[in-house]
């Protein structure tokens, strides 16, 4: 391979490869306090050409890529790294489209809705809505693994976390260490609805539950 050729990205434009490597370089310059006058004279490279580089305006060859990357100490598969690699998008719930799941609540008259289906193989927290009607019953304390967070948004309850008693109104909010024992204790102003996040340590935490 002729080191002198300019570099061609496959799978995506060449715009593309170059201004992921004049970011790259240029974060890399910054990040060792080097002006481009002094990588430009370590590199055996003009001004103008490293500083059209670093913008993307032009297709380095392997060879002055790897000028530059001894030039910052660093690989030159350090370039590229995270080039093309994919990124996970946003899961988007519409309002009302939650998923309605059974809970250890649901028998009582707590209605679940589940506002991330899947949050892939490390799935650390659950978020859900949690809405009580006026048939729901008082059931009887519960603990899990994680910690809870709860953000009142409609309505009036008074809640319980180990020998404790909190009244929540819309805009409050509750963290507390999901081992004790909690649970809603006295419907105060319907319709009640809140949200109630469970982060988990670990997935044993997850599967254990």
């Amino acid at each position: 391979m002729n080191t002198n050729e300019p570099l061609t990205a496959t799978g995506k434009s060449g715009h593309s490869l170059d201004k992921h490597l004049g970011n790259t370089l240029r974060h890399l310059r910054m990040e060792n306090g080097l002006t481009i006058a002094e990588v430009s004279k370590r590199a055996n490279v003009s001004r103008g050409m490293l500083s059209k580089i670093e913008n993307g305006l032009t297709s380095p060859s392997l060879e002055k890529l790897e000028q530059l990357a001894n030039a910052l100490g660093v690989t030159l598969s350090r370039l590229f790294h995270d080039y093309d690699t994919p990124k996970a998008g946003a899961q988007y719930v519409p309002h009302g489209e939650g998923m309605e799941v059974v809970r250890r609540g649901t028998k009582s008259g707590h209605t679940y809705h589940l506002l991330a289906y899947d949050t892939g193989p490390k799935k650390l927290f659950e978020p859900f809505l949690i809405s009580l009607d006026e048939d729901s019953e008082v059931f009887d304390p519960f603990e899990h693994a994680g910690t809870e967070f709860i953000y009142m948004l409609e309505g009036r309850l008074e809640y319980t976390v180990g020998d404790e008693f909190y009244i929540l109104e819309p805009g409050d909010s509750l963290t507390f260490d999901a081992e004790q024992p909690h649970r809603p204790l006295a419907k105060l102003t319907m319709p009640i609805r809140y949200l109630a996040i469970i982060y988990y340590d670990s997935l044993d935490d997850i599967q254990a539950e």
